[in-house]
């Protein structure tokens, strides 16, 4: 047997008539047709829902006990190699405007530009004991020789949106100095200063017990990938926003499965809409993975005729538009291949899957109680 797992990330919503509702997904629907829903619940108790916490779950790792930050799962995908004394820090470059967090993103500043930033940056502030490594778009590193800092409270860009910062600014001198600091060096750019947070030292995971793969345009995901033991493929036109790659996200996936057992595909963009309050471009999001991505997947498993193959689909964690950041809430799931029995659900949207009786609780059970993929 060989498992797709598709991962929407932030695609559940809240509310009436939510983004996934009013999409149209005559796939996803297909899928809840035939196959098993349920709800997970991908965020332990007691702990931030971000996308690092969810997505340890959904790969079946318990967060409680290898979770050790943001940052060091994105030092690996980067291959940043933590020492002991290290921490690594996840630095988004912002927009602020009148003291407010304006754009988490830097209006989805591009790579090429954000690059010659993070260069300015180790100039101005880099030494043998802090420096700044270079991720993608406005997704980028900080790592600094000082532990204790591991235990600084920080908060994510991305919960602040319209906010004043002066309110969620790390109490620490150090921290904050170097983020005001930066503020004067990137006067008058597209980013105008850096945000620091998701800190940890490097963690230490189990090798995922198939052999397997996953595919995202996200350095967190292809770092957790990585600490896993899967194969990280990269997928030209991969952007991790809403004009990402789509459909080459499913044909790669698909070349993978014959050489791997569980292949991981990782969507980005209902996440991203989510965090901006845009409940069309949602909508848009949820719709394109719906037709490139699950469809191009089920087209190509009946013309080939393969009934070997087992598909869950799932988001990590709800990202409501309504509130621009995520939620501890369950999110729902559908399994779909031999075996699988309907359960009288209609469709994929929140309001029809309450009807789905299955509930689990830990969210890292979920490959080892649904896929047998990790054992009990």
């Amino acid at each position: 047997m060989k498992y797709l797992v598709l991962i929407a990330d932030g695609m559940s919503d809240e509310g009436k008539n939510t983004p996934l509702e009013v999409a149209k997904t005559p796939n996803l629907d297909y899928l809840a047709q035939n196959g098993t829903c349920g709800w997970v619940s991908n965020v332990p108790a007691g702990m931030e829902p971000g996308s690092d916490v969810a997505s340890m779950s959904i790969l079946g790792y318990n967060p409680k006990k290898f979770y050790t930050g943001r940052g060091p799962l994105e030092a690996a995908s980067l291959g940043v190699k933590l020492k002991k004394d290290e921490v690594c820090f996840r630095c988004n470059l912002v927009a602020i405007k009148d003291g407010k967090m304006e754009s988490f993103t830097a209006h989805q500043i591009k790579t090429e530009t954000a690059d010659g930033i993070i260069k300015k940056l180790n100039h101005e502030f880099g030494s043998e004991s802090c420096r700044f490594y270079t991720g993608l778009s406005y997704r980028h590193l900080c790592v600094i020789k000082k532990k204790e800092l591991v235990k600084v409270k920080t908060v994510p860009p991305h919960d602040i949106t319209g906010k004043p910062i002066k309110n969620y600014l790390p109490k620490n001198k150090f921290l904050k100095e170097m983020m005001f600091k930066s503020q004067s060096l990137l006067k008058d750019q597209q980013a105008n200063m850096i945000w620091l947070w998701g800190q940890g030292i490097a963690p230490k995971l189990k090798k995922f017990p198939k052999k397997g793969a996953i595919i995202t345009a996200v350095h967190l995901l292809k770092g957790l990938g990585k600490l896993a033991g899967l194969s990280v493929i990269n997928v030209p036109g991969a952007t991790g926003y809403l004009d990402t790659n789509y459909k080459g996200k499913a044909e790669y996936a698909l070349a993978a499965l014959k050489k791997n057992d569980v292949v991981f595909v990782h969507v980005e963009a209902p996440d991203e809409a989510g965090h901006e309050g845009d409940f069309n471009h949602k909508v848009k999001a949820i719709e394109d993975f719906d037709k490139l991505v699950v469809g191009t997947i089920l087209k190509d498993i009946s013309t080939s005729g393969d009934q070997d193959i087992r598909i869950l689909v799932l988001a990590d964690h709800p990202t409501p538009v309504a509130k621009m950041t995520h939620t501890r809430n369950p999110v729902p799931f559908v399994i779909y291949g031999p075996k699988e029995i309907s359960g009288g659900i209609q469709s994929f949207g929140e309001k029809e899957l309450k009807k789905a009786k299955i509930r689990i609780k830990e969210g890292y059970l979920l490959l080892s109680k649904q896929l047998f993929v990790h054992k009990k």
